[in-house]
């Protein structure tokens, strides 16, 4: 297993990282793009999000990769490459594969050949994520890893330049990741996506479907604190890495239910007047009592409308299977042939 070196240096991601800052930070609302929840701690924080009793999205599709993996492989056979996007620790693509390492064990002795090595393509902005997920990896047999830490559209570019064997390729786009983008913008990811695969080709999506509200926010804004403390690292990342001076304590936890959207939004609500200087961004912000710094979207569907955005990006859904509100679905790139 051999991870790549990372793709940009450190000071290039700062000036990114304050530039994205000093633009979200002066529009209204406020916003910090979702993107940089992801630094080592917050990337921890997330992992025990997943594990809450109030948070199913994990475990309902733990169970569909566990009881559907192997029919999702046979589907897209001959496998020769894969690509995961926010592959998380690495759990579920581990999960997806314990099929083909059965299936493997379970080959008769004298039959038994070498088996053939996967190409597994992960990409995510978190180095941390990337270190547990190839450790997570490193399990099963068979594999050849490589790690891209890049955003999304980035990373599938770089992979559609490295040449792979014959076979197909499998991308997953998993944990209802696509909820975190706008309508427009989850077009653009998938058609990204799209662009990546030769027909033939298949993505795996998951997405969390539409449940009663109670439930939504309770997911989100959870007993413990953990989803709160999730949140605010933001600010904590911010002070640390861009000299800023945001009081922690000072800003609120609020997740809230936009039913219009369809999304649930994640805030950190200012609960007295403040000025913030973010000094490598080159910015002071005054914000009022309850004014709110808007950090996250996360959208819901319903099972039809994932088929209808699939199909909007050049792929035509095969199978879908659910586990609650919850739904994976197999979907082929170019069109559907009778």
């Amino acid at each position: 297993m051999r991870p790549s070196a990372a793709l940009e240096t450190s000071d290039q991601e700062r000036d990114r990282f304050a530039a994205d800052v000093r633009h979200g930070l002066s529009r209204t609302p406020r916003r910090i793009p979702a993107r940089y929840f992801y630094d080592e701690l917050g990337s921890a924080l997330f992992e025990a999000i997943t594990r809450l009793p109030w948070y199913g999205i994990t475990r309902s599709e733990q169970r569909l990769l566990r009881t559907r993996g192997r029919e999702i492989l046979d589907r897209v056979a001959p496998l020769s490459r894969l690509i995961e996007l926010g592959p998380g620790s690495g759990e579920k693509l581990a999960t997806l594969l314990s099929g083909r390492r059965e299936d493997a064990a379970h080959r008769p002795r004298a039959a038994s050949e070498p088996q053939r090595t996967l190409d597994v393509h992960l990409v995510d902005v978190s180095t941390a994520a990337l270190d547990d997920a190839t450790e997570t990896l490193a399990t099963l047999p068979a594999l050849r890893v490589v790690t891209h830490r890049a955003e999304f559209d980035r990373g599938l570019a770089d992979i559609g330049r490295v040449e792979h064997g014959l076979g197909r390729t499998l991308a997953l786009f998993l944990g209802s990741n696509i909820g975190n983008f706008d309508p427009k913008q989850a077009d653009a990811m998938l058609r990204s996506i799209r662009a990546a695969l030769a027909d033939g080709d298949a993505l795996l999506l998951g997405t969390d479907l539409v449940k009663p509200e109670n439930e939504l926010v309770l997911a989100y804004d959870d007993p413990l604190g953990v989803t709160a403390a999730f949140n605010r690292n933001l600010l904590v990342r911010m002070n640390r890495e861009l000299g800023a001076d945001f009081d922690v304590g000072a800003f609120a936890h609020r997740a809230v239910w936009n039913a219009g959207e369809s999304r649930v939004e994640m805030h950190l609500v200012s609960e007295r007047r403040q000025r913030v200087r973010v000094r490598a961004a080159g910015l002071s912000i005054d914000l009022e009592a309850g004014e709110t710094l808007w950090t996250e979207s996360s959208h819901k569907y319903d099972a039809d409308g994932v088929r209808a955005m699939l199909a909007r990006a050049g792929f035509h859904a095969r199978d879908q299977w659910k586990e609650g509100t919850f739904a994976l679905t197999l979907a082929m790139a170019g069109r559907e042939t009778a």
